[in-house]
């Protein structure tokens, strides 16, 4: 192990530098420095009651800054399905402000507002049906939405809204004007601070200097939730799930960074941002969506912490009769306030909520659940082929082999190094005969290059973003000097799609898929690694509004081109670094450059569960970390969490050991297998839990909490997770475990341990012995989940292998599952309704397999052989119906020990509807 911590403090340290040097802290951000100067009950804004405007659609509201007089426009629209929305912005701006395009995607219907209240001092509007209320309370500001007569939400209700005005850059406007027009009543006088303190019009960090050409721009707003200790979301952080108080300590940052071995247990933005708060309670989860593209910080505090001087937290005597509240405040750079309030009340329906305005999960072709394996880099087409013939040799299934930046001629996107890669196409066939798949790395900066056509005609028709002084933006990336598409402009969208045409991507085949990195975007020796903000998109757009969606907008894009490659046929894999909310339409998603050390590994488990809860189900770490070598208990522990993960695929560095899993002695090497061996046997679980996700916006993990809301003592969990509802796992995240505690839930439920099949009641903290042999998992009474009954060398190899059926029946011996089934990589069971989705039941003794969805119809061979019932009794016969309802004996064997019942041999297509009776 000293190896080990030495090399871990080589990461830490590579990462405590970069974070301190590379990277601004609170400090170093002047709009936050601005924001942070209003404090509570300082609010200068008086809402107009006189100027209130109803309509079909929505209520509209003047807000008065009573200190510089400017005027904000709010619009407020109770929206179905349990959705607030509430923008604001300038009345009268100097000219239009960012408003995010293109994340949302369903402008819900509007319901209608009626005035049931009104007085000097505030007014009540209500839904027709009376279910919601909101009360606008005119000074200070303030609104209450109210359900069934409770308050869900207080907005304002620190008096901490913020709006700071277009204005003209003038040396003779009067400083007190300006001071007022960023703020309200302050701790200090801003007045006496010089604009290049305040990071009014320009703001510098190091040498890097930021022009402001509109001034300063941010907005702000706070959010009481009443009730709510327990907040989750806003990813991307190295964080628990449960986000903790920001009161005495940093806020969440969302500013999409390329962040090498990003350090641990920190708040700083990294390569996403999904600016998706949710809060739960035992009778309720609301959520907080931020529409706001710019960089952002996030306040958390509650009534019931603080943070005393020996840092340890406490309860505040004076906060024992204070009801609970968690509040929440929102700081952005740039655009306009636009936020969504989802209302719930289950975690599920705010799921649903949030994939109503920004999408589902997209069903991603099966083999990309299958296993990949990637390194920076495979060296040439014979290192390919063998690595791919390592997998056949030692019996592990892999569906996709990865090439980073050097497969290409000199970093030049869609090309081919021609020593190294001299017969990409042959390559690609050769994989095709073994049904895997090729993923090459395609990132969003362009080399220079007056001999490469891909810049010299993006060039030519200024596809770039432009500098401040309107020349092309250049900067340093992979390939040297380079210039950045902008994919914020639909034109230039539409063109680097086509790039990835057959026709055009010479030397590609449709068995190749794309991975979109440094798509923050990355730029060596940048402010903070990344594009300045002074930037120009198209539309005369500085980078500032949309800094975060520059990646969201690449995958878009790639996704589009490789639809489009297949005449709009074959569904798409795309894997990004850099993401935002709606990004889950377009593909995957990982967490980046981490590090092969177990505090990585442990905080990857919260990481996903925060992205899984705020839209993107697709999602992985790094199996062994890609900075530094992972000892062989370290990697077989990752490989054994990540079989279990939605996204699985092993990465590692340029400078670290090859990693391919049978380099690490026969004994791992078998570990390694049978965790890949459950993996796919478990892919018709894993692919319905992934329709599921795309139909109904169900995470394919998900934290305890969201399956037994209303136990406390799931709210904190973070260390073991469901996927889907069925089953639990707990990864081991620390070397030389020999036990570990899982957390059983569920008062009446029951458990089975997936291996030895063994019977526990739930709600209870188990101590269960673990060997590196396995990790803990169980399968939770009540559920049935499908498998295949034998394992190939890809997905495709196994399309025929027939399944089986794995039940745990519940405490009342009842249980219930689904399988969803097609073609595994067409858009058919979109356009021509050629899927199927079975649902299987266990009811008073007799098994039975119906359709779940009339819609579907799609031929297949495959069969039902097996059906495995734990926590049954042992029945004296088995019987189905015959085709003339004659009822027939089948075959089953029976474990008391167990309490396992086996029925083999079994002749069921899995189209069809069939019966089993169990007789006692």
């Amino acid at each position: 192990m000293e190896a080990h911590s030495e090399s871990f403090k080589e990461a830490s340290a590579f990462a405590e530098a970069g974070e301190s040097s590379e990277f601004k802290t609170i400090e170093d951000i002047a709009f936050y420095r601005r924001q942070k100067k209003l404090l509570p009950g300082n609010s200068p804004y008086h809402g107009l009651l006189d100027t209130i405007e109803l309509s079909d659609c929505r209520a509209k509201l003047h807000l008065l800054n009573v200190e510089n007089k400017v005027t904000l426009f709010m619009e407020l629209f109770v929206l179905q399905n349990n959705v607030i929305r509430i923008k604001v912005n300038e009345l009268n701006p100097l000219k239009p402000r960012y408003e995010v395009p293109d994340v949302i995607i369903n402008e819900l219907p509007s319901q209608s507002l009626i005035m049931v209240c009104r007085d000097g001092l505030s007014v009540t509007l209500a839904t027709v049906d009376g279910g919601t209320q909101i009360l606008i309370v005119a000074k200070p500001f303030r609104m209450e939405v109210r359900e069934h007569g409770q308050m869900s939400m207080s907005v304002n209700s620190l008096g901490l809204l913020y709006f700071e005005h277009l204005r003209k850059n003038s040396q003779s406007e009067d400083r007190s004007e300006r001071g007022n027009s960023v703020g309200g009543k302050r701790k200090c006088d801003t007045n006496k601070e010089s604009e290049d303190v305040q990071g009014l019009w320009k703001e510098q960090f190091h040498e890097f200097i930021d022009t402001k050409a509109n001034g300063p721009t941010s907005v702000g707003l706070d959010f009481l939730l009443p009730g709510f200790e327990h907040v989750y979301g806003i990813p991307e952080h190295t964080e628990s799930l449960r986000l903790k108080t920001t009161s005495q300590e940093e806020p969440y940052r969302l500013y999409n960074l390329n962040v090498f071995a990003c350090k641990l247990n920190s708040r700083m933005g990294i390569y996403g941002s999904i600016p998706l708060l949710l809060a739960h309670k035992t009778k309720k989860t609301l959520g907080i969506f931020w529409l706001n593209s710019s960089e952002t910080m996030v306040d958390i505090s509650t009534n019931t912490e603080n943070k005393g001087e020996s840092g340890r937290v406490k309860k505040l005597k004076e906060d024992d009769d204070r009801p609970l509240r968690t509040d929440v405040r929102w700081m952005s750079e740039s655009g306009i306030i636009d936020v969504y309030i989802l209302l719930g009340p289950s975690a599920f329906d705010v799921f649903n909520q949030y994939s109503r305005l920004t999408g589902t999960q997209t069903l991603p072709p099966l083999f990309a659940l299958g296993h990949h394996q990637c390194r920076y880099t495979y060296k040439d087409e014979s290192d390919v082929k063998q690595v791919d013939a390592g997998f056949d040799a030692h019996n592990i299934p892999c569906d996709v082999i990865w090439l980073d930046i050097d497969h290409t001629e000199g970093k030049r996107y869609f090309t081919w190094d021609k020593t190294k890669f001299p017969a990409p196409r042959e390559m690609q066939e050769y994989l095709r005969t073994k049904d895997r798949k090729l993923v090459v790395i395609i990132d969003p900066h362009i080399k220079v290059d007056k001999n490469y056509s891909i810049y010299c005609e993006a060039n030519s028709k200024k596809y770039f973003v432009m500098d401040k002084d309107g020349e092309e933006y250049q900067g340093s990336c992979w390939p040297g000097i380079s210039a950045y598409l902008d994919f914020t402009n639909p034109v230039v969208r539409n063109w680097y799609a086509d790039k990835h045409g057959l026709d055009q991507y010479k030397d590609s085949t449709d068995i190749l898929f794309v991975w979109n990195d440094m798509n923050e975007p990355a730029v060596f020796g940048a402010l903070e690694l990344t594009m300045p903000k002074d930037a120009v998109h198209a539309g005369g757009w500085e980078h500032r509004e949309m800094h975060n969606l520059y990646g969201f907008y690449q995958q878009m894009a790639t996704a589009e081109g490789l639809i489009r490659r297949s005449g709009g046929k074959e569904r798409p894999f795309v894997l990004t670094r850099s993401f935002f909310a709606g990004s889950q339409r377009y593909g995957a998603v990982w967490t980046g450059d981490n590090v092969a050390d177990w505090g990585y590994l442990k905080i990857s488990i919260p990481m996903l569960l925060n992205l899984s809860i705020t839209g993107i189900s697709f999602c992985g770490a790094d199996v062994g970390g890609f900075v530094q070598n992972p000892d062989p208990e370290l990697l077989v522990r990752w490989y054994q969490a990540g079989a279990y993960q939605p996204f699985l695929r092993n990465h590692s560095n340029t400078d670290t050991k090859r990693r391919e899993p049978w380099l690490f002695g026969e004994e791992n090497t078998r570990i390694i297998r049978e965790s890949i061996h459950e993996r796919y046997t478990l892919l018709p679980f894993w692919y319905t839990l992934f329709y599921m996700a795309h139909t109904k916006a169900e995470p394919v993990i998900r934290p305890l909490w969201v399956e037994f809301p209303e136990e406390t003592n799931t709210f904190a969990i973070d260390d073991e997770y469901l996927i889907g509802e069925a089953l639990l796992v707990h990864p081991v995240t620390e070397a030389g475990v020999t036990e570990v505690s899982v957390l059983l839930p569920g008062k009446g439920e029951v458990w089975y341990h997936l291996e030895t099949l063994q019977r526990f009641n739930g709600d209870q903290i188990l101590l269960t012995s673990v060997t590196l042999d396995n990790i803990p998992v169980y399968q939770r009474g009540g559920t049935i989940i499908p498998r295949k009954t034998s394992v190939g060398r890809s997905t495709k190899h196994m399309e025929t292998t027939s399944y089986s059926l794995h039940v745990a029946l519940s405490s009342e011996n009842t249980a219930t599952g689904k399988l969803f089934i097609d073609d595994g990589h067409s858009f058919n069971y979109q356009s021509k309704n050629q899927f199927l989705l079975r649902k299987f039941s266990v009811k008073d003794n007799t098994f039975s397999a119906v359709c779940a969805d009339e819609r579907g119809w799609y031929c297949t061979e495959c069969l039902v052989e097996k059906i495995h019932i734990v926590g049954a009794g042992q029945p004296y016969c088995v019987t189905t119906l015959g085709p003339d309802m004659q009822e027939i004996p089948v075959q089953f064997n029976y474990n008391v020990e167990k309490c396992l019942l086996i029925i083999e041999n079994l002749q069921f297509n899995v189209g069809c509807d069939w019966t089993l009776r169990l007789k006692y």
